[in-house]
């Protein structure tokens, strides 16, 4: 039982950070027999000083940083590098952690979302080490985890949103997800970048429906456009008849201009239109 308690209290408390880890260091110190290690080890390299400084030299690339240990213990707060730096043989260890940004495609998620719609969702993270010290002693393997991590936090982010903010809104959504990243994947040293949604791939019977309904309303905007169109061009004629009528001589005047407008196109054919006031004149008798 209280074997139990201890691990349920352990787990509450989390896992222990970077800075907890070196106070431990500093304050329990190697011990006696880790300090007669490093002593002997010091007289070692400098009885053979010209063949020990081989072994104690290293170099490390200008985005590489080097994570130093010594008998299994942290020995600095910040790690060594970029350049030369020196170890004790037999006593030190070093890991080198590369700085640069990391990119990784989150395979193909098929995603349920909001509104029950089954997706294939795919995307890309962008990140690169924080903290050397933090990626090293606090996680096994950052890398990998970052992967796996990114693609539970894609697969619980969009199951949240329905299909239409996840096909309009990716942006928000690819903030949302870096949020969640970075914040995750901040105990392990690991500064999230940037997260893209690449591709959003739809059953074929959805694409089938969805094309027949963008179909459907965009013929639907057409017959209102030319309803609206025909209203237009009612209500212009109506006024044209108005001023029309006001006087007589222009319905003439408007005979002729349609005269000369066929002649000019299709001379072979010549309408000649009569007065509306002869033909009344005749119809009277």
């Amino acid at each position: 039982m209280e074997m139990e308690s201890k691990m349920e209290r352990g787990l509450k408390r989390g896992p222990k950070s970077t800075d907890d880890l070196i106070s431990e260091v500093g304050s329990g110190g190697l011990g006696c027999f880790g300090w007669l290690l490093v002593i002997l080890s010091s007289l070692f390299t400098a009885m053979l000083f010209p063949f020990t400084i081989w072994f104690c030299i290293k170099i490390v690339q200008e985005y590489e940083r080097a994570v130093i240990f010594r008998l299994g213990r942290i020995t600095d707060r910040k790690a060594k590098g970029p350049g030369i730096f020196f170890v004790l043989p037999c006593t030190d260890s070093f890991v080198k952690v590369d700085l640069r940004t990391v990119s990784f495609d989150i395979p193909p998620q098929e995603i349920l979302t909001k509104d029950s719609v089954t997706v294939c969702v795919d995307g890309v993270v962008y990140f690169r080490v924080s903290d050397p010290i933090s990626s090293v002693a606090n996680v096994s393997n950052a890398d990998f985890s970052t992967r796996l991590l990114a693609q539970t936090t894609l697969r619980n982010v969009l199951g949240t949103k329905n299909l239409a903010e996840l096909l309009s809104d990716r942006e928000g959504i690819s903030h949302s997800m870096q949020a969640s990243l970075d914040e995750a994947t901040d105990p392990w040293g690991i500064m999230v970048e940037r997260v893209e949604i690449k591709d959003v791939k739809l059953p074929h019977q959805l694409q089938r429906a969805m094309a027949a309904e963008a179909e459907a309303s965009r013929e639907a905007r057409a017959k209102v456009i030319a309803a609206e169109g025909e209203m237009n061009a009612s209500r212009a004629l109506k006024e044209a008849s108005l001023v029309i009528s006001e006087s007589p001589s222009g319905l003439q005047l408007r005979y002729l201009q349609t005269l000369t407008t066929i002649a000019a196109e299709k001379n072979s054919t010549i309408i000649f239109p009569l007065p509306m006031d002869m033909i009344s004149h005749f119809m009277r008798k």
